[in-house]
């Protein structure tokens, strides 16, 4: 990718790993409270609000027309999928009548909740998902499209549905076994990321 076209190095981000790519349609609000590993695209219209704090992992792909808002917490673990569309909220109005809702409120006639989103190691989340405040997707979770996600999602289980609920386990041993032959293949035996431009040079001799 053209280094003009990856608006990655232009953001002022407190942690920014190697091999990101954050392409330059894609808006991002608060930068300097988002945290970013290695290997990480972030797709054309794309909207991030960073919020309270905002941590996304290695190997994570962020499809377009996502939105994060809310201006809570979301961590995103390593090998996680926010797939297209996908509406996440780390916060939201009191909806029950305790307060008057919508941004052009003041306190304290507005009192907006400001909760946590947390995405697990190899969850996927499909596409036109809604997200709502306070839930933990599990480890190896997959979230079928078009589906709300309302509470905590059992690790290495599928859902889908409006609300979702699961429909059936997700093998882990394939995933976990993938897991290990990238990691030996993309770090070092320190433990440290190798970049892609490194790897291909270690390629060719």
């Amino acid at each position: 990718m053209n280094f003009m076209k990856n608006q990655a190095h232009l953001q002022k981000f407190p942690n920014l790993g190697q091999d990101v790519t954050i392409w330059p349609m894609a808006k991002i609000v608060f930068p300097e409270v988002i945290f970013i590993g290695d290997s990480v695209i972030i797709d054309d219209f794309v909207f991030i609000m960073g919020g309270k704090m905002t941590r996304i992992g290695s190997f994570v792909h962020i499809a377009s027309f996502t939105s994060i808002t809310g201006g809570g917490k979301l961590i995103m673990e390593d090998f996680t999928t926010l797939s297209s569309g996908v509406r996440l909220f780390t916060g939201n109005d009191d909806y029950l009548g305790g307060s008057l809702t919508n941004s052009t409120v003041p306190y304290p006639y507005r009192k907006p909740m400001r909760s946590f989103v947390r995405i697990k190691k190899h969850a996927i989340v499909g596409a036109n998902s809604v997200i709502l405040p306070e839930v933990t997707i599990g480890e190896g979770v997959a979230i079928g499209a078009n589906s709300l996600i309302k509470r905590d999602c059992e690790p290495w289980t599928i859902y889908a549905g409006s609300p979702a609920k699961p429909i059936r386990p997700r093998p882990k041993e394939k995933i976990l076994e993938l897991e290990t032959q990238l990691c030996q293949e993309v770090y070092d035996t320190n433990g440290n990321y190798i970049p892609i431009n490194q790897r291909k040079k270690l390629d060719e001799t």
